[in-house]
C-alpha cells in the first residue's frame, strides 16, 4: 500500500527542528486565558508541550488552540495516529485513531503549517502495515520532529518496530512509546535490549506501564494506576538512570498520578532525572478550565514538586528544546 502523500498545495513549507529552537522562545499573541492558565505574567516563561493530538476525543481545532493558550503553552508538538486498519496491531480496528479519535499525519502537518509559530508535528504509522516506513519518512522529510505516538499492539522488539528505530536513527529523531501492559508495545521488561542495540536513538517513555514502574515494588502489571507510596528504583527509574538515550514524557493521567501519589518521592525523582523528563499534556479537555484540565494540573505539579526553579525550567522547556534540536 503506497504512503498517503500530502497534496502538492499543502507541501509549501518544510518545518525544521532548527526552527523549533527559535519558535519555542516566542510567546503566543496575547496573555494566557483564564481557567487553566498557570501564570499571570504578560510575558510568561515559555512552555513546550511534547504531547498533543488533533481531533482528540473529537475536539475542534479552534478549541485546541484556545486550550493550549489557556495552559500557557508556547510550542506544541502534535502526535498523529496511524492509518485506520483492522489488524492485530490495532486490535481489529478498536485502537484506530490512537483509541482517541486522533487524526493522522496529514491533519497534524496541515495544522502545524497553519500555525507555524506555535505548533510542530510528529510522524506516525501502524508499524507492521505495508509502506509504514515510507509513510513516516514522507513526513520526516517535511520536518516532523519525532516518530510518535507509537501506540500499537506489537512487540517492542519486533522486526517492524526495529525498522522504525532504524529510520529514527537515520533521521536523528526521537521515538515516543506508549507503554500499556498487554495492550500496547509488548515486552517493556526487555526493552533494554533495544536501548542497547540503538544507542543513537532517543526513546521517550509514556503511559501507564511506564509510570507505574517507577515503583520498585510494582508487582501486578495489570494495575495501571497504582496508588500509594513509591519505592525508588523501579524499572522505569533504571532505564532513565542507566541509558543515556531513554527519556520520560510526564503527560496524561498516568504521569500526573506518578507525580502526585507519593509527595515524599516526587522531589527526589525530579532531582535525579532532571535532564531526562519533559512536560507533555496529552489532555483532551475541551474547555481548558481550572481543575478539569489535566494538562494544567501537570504543570502545577511540576511547579510544586521541582526542587528548584532551574529544574522546573528544564522540565517545562529546556529539556525538550535540547532534545528536539538538530
Amino acid at each position: 500500500m503506497a504512503p498517503a502523500t500530502p497534496d502538492r498545495t499543502t507541501m509549501g513549507k518544510k518545518f525544521s527542528r532548527r526552527e523549533f529552537i527559535t519558535t519555542t522562545g516566542l510567546v503566543l499573541a496575547g496573555t494566557a486565558l483564564t481557567g487553566c492558565a498557570t501564570t499571570s505574567s504578560a510575558r510568561p516563561d515559555p512552555i513546550i508541550d511534547i504531547h498533543q493530538h488533533v481531533n482528540y476525543s473529537n475536539r475542534p481545532d479552534a478549541v485546541l488552540l484556545r486550550h493550549q493558550r489557556a495552559m500557557g503553552v508556547t510550542t506544541t508538538i502534535l502526535l498523529p495516529a496511524g492509518r485506520p486498519v483492522k489488524t492485530a496491531a490495532t486490535h481489529d480496528g478498536a485502537s484506530n485513531g490512537l483509541e482517541a479519535a486522533a487524526f493522522g499525519n496529514r491533519a497534524c502537518y496541515e495544522f502545524a503549517q497553519a500555525h507555524p509559530q506555535a505548533f510542530l508535528f510528529a510522524a506516525n504509522e501502524v508499524p507492521d502495515v505495508e509502506g509504514a516506513t515510507a509513510e513516516i519518512e514522507t513526513y520526516l522529510k517535511l520536518g516532523a520532529v519525532m516518530i510518535a505516538e507509537q501506540k500499537f499492539g506489537v512487540a517492542c522488539d519486533s522486526p517492524a518496530m526495529q525498522s522504525l528505530y532504524a529510520l529514527a536513527q537515520t533521521h536523528h529523531v526521537p521515538v515516543l512509546m506508549h507503554w500499556q501492559f498487554q495492550r500496547y508495545n509488548y515486552g517493556f521488561e526487555r526493552f533494554y535490549r533495544m536501548l542497547e542495540k540503538y544507542p543513537r536513538v532517543n526513546f521517550i517513555g509514556h503511559a501507564q506501564t511506564w509510570w507505574a514502574n517507577v515503583d520498585r515494588d510494582h508487582r501486578d502489571q495489570a494495575v495501571l494506576y497504582p496508588p500509594g507510596p513509591i519505592l525508588p528504583g523501579g524499572l522505569t527509574e533504571r532505564y532513565l538512570a542507566e541509558y543515556p538515550n531513554m527519556f520520560g514524557d510526564l503527560s496524561a493521567g498516568s504521569g500526573l498520578n506518578a507525580l502526585t501519589r507519593d509527595t515524599t518521592f516526587t522531589p527526589g525523582f525530579l532531582q535525579r532525572h532532571q535532564d531526562k523528563l519533559m512536560y507533555g499534556s496529552d489532555c483532551n479537555d475541551h474547555a481548558g478550565e481550572g481543575p478539569k484540565c489535566q494538562g494544567a494540573q501537570t504543570i502545577a505539579a511540576i511547579r510544586r514538586f521541582a526542587p528548584d526553579r532551574k529544574i522546573e525550567r528544564k522540565l517545562l522547556y529546556e529539556n525538550a528544546k535540547k532534545l528536539f534540536r538538530r
